[in-house]
Formats: C-alpha cells, structure tokens, sequence
C-alpha cells in the first residue's frame, strides 16, 4: 500500500479542521478547503476561527511548520477528506447537496488511484452516492479498475468525537472504517493509523454509516428517558436529580442526565437518517426523538409559569445558549429555540441573555428590542427569575449567595444541592 503524503480536507469546520490539523502535526502536507474566505485567512493566519480546546497549538504548529495550509479551491492530492455538513431538511433526510459540491470540486483533480474518504455523518449509501456522483462526472475512472479503467479508493470514516474533547479523542478513540471496496479500507485504516493510536476497525462503507448512526441514536433514546423522568418527576413533585442519583446506585443502572432538550449536528439529527430509511421499523427511535424535541416546549411552560405573581419589572436570566457545556458550538441547540420563543412570548419583560463562550448574539436574539448579552453575573444580579439551559463552568461556578431570592429553573442540575438549599431557606 502506497504512503500518502498529500491530504485535501474539504471543510475547515468542528470535524474537518481538527483532522487536518492532527494529520498536518504527524508530518503530512495538507491542504484545507473551505467555501468561507474569513476561515480559510484565519487558518493561514494559524488561527482557529471557534473555540476547540488544544486546537489552536495544533493549527499555529503546523502552518509555521508548513504542513497545514487553507484554500477555497480544491487542489490535487493523493487524498481527499470530505467533512462537510449534512443537515436535514424539512422532511427529515439528508441533504446531500453539500457532499456533491465537495465531488464536483475533487472530480477534475482525479487521476486514478487516490483515496477519498467521506467523514461527514450521513445516512446509509451516502458514500455510494458521492462515489457514484464523481464517477459520473468521471466516466474514464471505476472503482475496480474494471475495463482497465483507474480504479479510485472511496471509503466512509465517520467521526466520533466529542466537542470540547476533539484533538484527545482523535488520537485515543477507537475508529471505524467502511470501504467501497476492501482495498480502500485498507488504504484509509493506513492513513488514519498515522495519528489514532485507539483500534481501527474496517467494514464496508454502509454498515461504517450506520454504525454513527446507531451510537447517535443509542444515546438519544437514554437521553429521551431520562427528559422523560424530569417531566414525570416535576408533575409528582419529585426532586429528579435525587431521583437519578439514588437509581444509579443500582449496579445495572445508569441513567443520564436530563436538560433542556438535544442539540449539536450529531445527536439532534441522525436518528431521523435512520428513521427516514426505514420509518415503519424505527418506532422507538422516532419516539425517542420526539421526546427530546418536546423538552423545549417544557421548558417553556416552566419559565413562563415562574412568572405568576412576580411584578411586571421582573426580568428573566437565560443562562447558555451552546447546545453543551463550555464550547461556543449553536448548531441545533434548543437553547436558542428557548430563549428566542420566550423572547416572544414575554415582549414586555426584559430577557438577560449570557453566554460565556460567544462574542455577539445569534441571529434569532440579535436585534431584539426585549434581549441584552450580559454577562452571566449581571444576568442573575438584574432578574427575578433564572432559567439555566446550559451548565457551563461559568454558571457553575456561580455562588449561591447570588441566587437568594430568585426563581431558579435549573434544567442542568448545576447548582443541584447548593440552589436547593439556598431556596430552600427562602422558602422555609
């Protein structure tokens, strides 16, 4: 099996910056492609233009090494990573319009012989479907080499990393690796083995899909359970944090937390891949999913209720906005869908909106006569009633002197026992 030396990464995002990055630091040439101009100056500037911990050493190193550099034109190479995004549209599949514009960029630098991998989370056949788009756009190439035709290695290696974690899970996890053909497993299990130090597994490329999907999906039905606790547990009157810590003494028993609802690419949206592939079989996975895109409606019903008998000055503390802790990440979160909704539906009370890790509003905030980006000190200090959406360590680190006298809607379990004594002694 050839070495490869020369890597295109097309798209510069969460997953594909990362891997250019940890592949640019091992040695190998690498040229990232992107469709935004200000990513690709930052790149080149050896800047990572969001928040991913260990990252930016990463990137610095490897452009003042000369290994890693950006572009928005797609270049010849021995390999290609395709990381584009993958959303859903309005029917739940995939939109794979964005995996196309990656082949039709790759298509002409083809020569034969060169390795394409899509790493973007995608439903089953996604990767036929790319390989089958360039071939088509590439008549004179096979993927077998038949009628003495080049052959190009096409393979699926879905990413399984976890924001905040992404440059040590890289390395430490295992990986899966799905080809077209058992030769472009092996080619691709080659170039990941140059920094995955966990196991590298191969398979074919549809059941490498499938197999995201399903790891996806398996947390969001004990996510789904455990958003159904908290909803089963405020109509009881029941404490759900205490609830979930006295069952997980069960040695069998490992119940996740519950919050305001899923958010990121990965969790939010790939179950529906699985359920648009196959809707009459994917009952409890479907059930699972409208669980957690219900906990927002929760949530709201939660903070405006909280409001019964306040004064009409009381103002709302909306604290994260991320879909998880201590990363800068929107993509999905239900915590935008909270805040803009409330936004709505209380115009004539002030919203103090804080979010640590984001340097302006998102769009669906911004601009809003009712809403101000604080800080989340400020944000407490000003409101009668705080609504905790995501458990950064900024919130957590919050004392609990500064929320004696609030409502506290803690949907994260942040301050679990300290809010609960300080409410506690107001209310007693």
């Amino acid at each position: 099996m050839n070495t490869i030396n020369r890597v295109a990464v097309i798209g510069l995002g969460y997953i594909g910056l990362p891997t250019a990055a940890i592949l640019a630091t091992n040695g190998i040439e690498v040229i990232g492609v992107d469709v935004s101009q200000r990513t690709v100056d930052a790149v080149n500037a050896g800047q990572v233009p969001f928040v991913e911990p260990d990252l930016g050493v990463h990137v610095s190193g490897a452009v003042s090494q000369g290994h890693l550099k950006a572009t928005t034109s797609t270049p010849q190479a021995e390999a290609y990573i395709v990381a584009v995004p993958t959303p859903f549209q309005e029917d739940r599949s995939a939109d794979l319009s964005y995996i196309e514009s990656a082949a039709r960029g790759i298509a002409p630098q083809l020569q034969g012989g060169e390795l394409l991998i899509l790493e973007s989370t995608s439903p089953p056949g996604a990767t036929e479907h790319m390989a089958n788009y360039i071939l088509n756009l590439r008549p004179d190439l096979s993927l077998d080499g038949s009628d003495s035709r080049p052959a190009i290695l096409v393979a699926h290696c879905p990413e399984r990393v976890l924001p905040g974690r992404v440059m040590i899970e890289l390395v430490t996890n295992d990986r899966i690796v799905g080809g077209m053909t058992p030769e472009a497993a092996e080619s691709a299990k080659n170039l990941y083995s140059v920094f995955c130090q966990g196991e590298i597994l191969t398979t074919d490329a549809v059941t490498a899909e499938m197999a995201k999907l399903v790891e996806n999906s398996y947390r969001d039905v004990n996510i789904a359970f455990a958003n159904e606790l908290s909803v089963i547990s405020e109509k009881l009157g029941i404490d759900v944090w205490e609830l979930i810590r006295l069952a997980n003494h069960h040695p069998r028993v490992n119940i996740l937390q519950p919050g305001p609802g899923v958010g990121g690419h990965c969790i939010a949206v790939d179950p529906w891949f699985i359920v648009a592939a196959a809707p009459e079989e994917s009952r409890l996975i479907r059930t699972a999913r409208e669980v957690n895109d219900s906990k927002p409606e929760w949530v709201i019903e939660q903070a405006m209720s909280a409001f019964a008998g306040l004064p009409e000055s009381a103002e709302l503390s909306v604290l994260g906005l991320a879909f998880k802790a201590n990363i800068d990440d929107l993509r999905e979160s239900p915590a935008i869908e909270i805040a803009s909704r409330l936004a709505d539906a209380l115009p004539e009370r002030r919203l103090n909106v804080a979010e640590p890790h984001i340097e302006t509003l998102p769009r669906q905030l911004a601009n809003r006569r009712n809403v101000e980006f604080v800080s989340v000190e400020e944000s407490i200090q000003r409101s009668h009633v705080v609504l905790v959406l995501v458990d950064h360590d900024a919130v957590k680190e919050v004392g609990p002197e500064l929320l004696d006298g609030k409502v506290l809607i803690d949907t994260r379990g942040s301050f679990d026992v300290r809010a609960r004594e300080v409410l506690g002694s107001r209310e007693g």
